[in-house]
């Protein structure tokens, strides 16, 4: 059984057990199961898995950068590379947004809804384009990675890889130290899948125990319009670019991919989902 049915398995049994404890009324507050099991057991192993995978972005990130900017040899190319890249990303993310209002407007979300309690929410304030552009540029890169600041590291992960290129042969026993580095947290991230499947299994179990079928239920049309909108982006937007850019296969990266994709779901964290994903782009897609 390979990892990623092994992963799914544990998907189906933790709904199956959440949706149990949450029914049969065992999640009820002060109660043992919800003590130990639930809030205890479920929620230690979960978060200890999570924070695992997100122990590894940082690392991992910043050699896989650097091997792939020094591994593409030419700062022309590099340039044509990060260009195309971030043409491809805004286009993609115009995309979605277009997909997810049209969507929302179509269907009517939140038309008819009745709140019991008047609710209050203040969204944070959204920086200036300045700011957020000079941020890019880290002052202090070692505070950056420790507060897994993605943009500022990556943006001093590919400084590094081009000023080891402009360095030539004198850089050659770093350029090797930093693919050895980047094999070395590869095998983390294959220590760290071996429990994925039962770290799966407890952080559904543990979701699905707190919010039960009801909450769902009244959240319906929201979540099919969601997952409508998350579908088309990924069936038709991102498969036609796949084809279209690379003459991938789009049957076949599905299938490679497909661990990532549940990864994703099941810790709900792009972030912690790194290392799952950039194992599965390098040794399953080459």
């Amino acid at each position: 059984m390979s990892l990623t049915i092994k992963v799914l398995v544990g998907v189906f049994l933790g709904i199956l057990l959440g949706l149990f404890i949450n029914l049969s009324g065992l999640n009820g507050e002060g109660g043992w199961i919800n003590t130990y099991i639930v809030d205890g057991l479920f929620f230690v192993v979960g978060k200890m898995f999570v924070n695992g995978l997100k122990m590894l972005v940082v690392p991992l990130v910043f050699f896989s950068l650097i091997c792939g900017v020094c591994g593409i040899g030419n700062l022309n190319t590099l340039g044509r590379v990060g260009g195309k890249s971030f043409l491809l990303y805004m286009m993609t993310t115009a995309i979605a947004i277009a997909v997810a209002i049209s969507l929302a407007v179509s269907v009517g979300l939140g038309k008819g809804m009745q709140f019991e309690e008047a609710t209050s929410f203040t969204a944070k304030e959204t920086p200036p384009l300045s700011e957020v552009i000079i941020n890019i540029v880290p002052s202090n890169p070692v505070q950056a990675m420790a507060n897994g600041d993605m943009l500022p590291l990556i943006f001093f992960s590919i400084l590094v890889g081009i000023s080891m290129l402009m360095l030539g042969e004198k850089s050659t026993p770093l350029v090797k130290g930093a693919e050895i580095a980047n094999e070395v947290m590869m095998k983390m991230v294959t220590i760290i899948m071996a429990v994925a499947p039962y770290a799966v299994f407890v952080l559904i179990a543990k979701s699905v125990a707190e919010l039960g079928l009801e909450l769902l239920i009244q959240l319906a049309a929201y979540v099919a319009v969601l997952v409508s909108a998350l579908l088309i982006h990924l069936l038709f937007t991102l498969m036609i670019v796949l084809k279209f850019f690379s003459g991938l296969n789009p049957i076949m990266f599905l299938r490679k991919i497909r661990s990532a994709q549940v990864f994703a779901f099941s810790t709900a964290s792009s972030n912690a989902t790194i290392p799952v994903t950039l194992n599965t782009v390098t040794q399953r897609l080459g």
